[in-house]
């Protein structure tokens, strides 16, 4: 097993990619520290593990506030003795354009989808510095960090600013043998701030011919966290069925 014995503090856990890659680095020998806002889906995910014989724990966290990320730093070194893993994967969108987005908008999205990976990163890379054994850290990223878009003002700029963030936390925490690497999605499972079970109902165009899955950016952030990327350090691993790749050609030449 690639993740044997490591304890693994997942963000945004109860669903969708956060909730693949809990399964998937229990699978592979982590203990999960399941991090959400929601009680009844992080505990659902909980449960799920550990009827598996897996080892879980749900810490209910506002990622935009420090006090609360201090006290869950504490809470998962307490029932696990500290943190090898770090996956920064909750955030909130907005469907706005910028002449219909408000102010109070743009702030909440970029307090959840910004100021979030900064502030769990500050403090689980002081654990992991503190512990002197280094550590793993993948913030997820998306395309929309990358490209323009209709809408989304508020989350295109918190995914470009994770993107550029990485890069900075790979530099800073380096000397600590923490290495911090970015997934970069496209339209995967299910958008952002909707049930799972609208997965299906997702439009797309991308040279895969099939809409992303959750495990797919699960499998991707595995890589980045086992000693298969240990000589990878601050890179924004896009994973997209090939969208950047194309984005400017005719739409016609797409797989569909």
């Amino acid at each position: 097993m690639k993740l044997n014995n490591q304890v693994a503090v997942v963000t945004g856990a109860g669903r969708n990619i956060g909730k693949a890659i809990a399964k998937l680095f229990a699978d592979e020998g982590a203990k999960i520290a399941v991090i959400e806002m929601h009680e009844g889906r992080g505990q659902a995910v909980v449960q799920e593990l550990e009827n598996s014989g897996h080892e879980a724990m749900l810490v209910l966290c506002d990622v935009a506030k420090a006090s609360d990320v201090q006290q869950m730093v504490q809470k998962v070194v307490a029932r696990f003795g500290g943190i090898d893993i770090l996956i920064n994967n909750a955030a909130l969108t907005d469907r706005a354009d910028i002449l219909t987005s408000t102010e109070e908008e743009f702030d909440k999205v970029i307090a959840v989808s910004l100021k979030g990976p900064y502030l769990v990163t500050k403090h689980v890379a002081a654990q992991m510095a503190k512990q002197g054994r280094g550590g793993k850290i993948v913030n997820f990223g998306s395309t929309s960090g990358m490209l323009g878009r209709t809408d989304g003002i508020a989350y295109a700029a918190a995914k470009g600013g994770v993107i550029n963030l990485t890069r900075a936390m790979a530099v800073q925490l380096s000397p600590y043998r923490i290495r911090v690497n970015c997934v970069v999605p496209n339209r995967s499972g299910s958008p952002v701030g909707y049930d799972d079970d609208v997965a299906g109902s997702r439009i797309f165009e991308n040279l895969a011919g099939r809409l992303g899955t959750a495990e797919d950016q699960a499998k991707a952030a595995l890589f980045l966290v086992s000693d298969d990327s240990d000589f990878i350090y601050g890179h924004p691993l896009v994973v997209d069925g090939g969208v950047v790749a194309t984005a400017n050609f005719p739409k016609e030449q797409f797989v569909k």
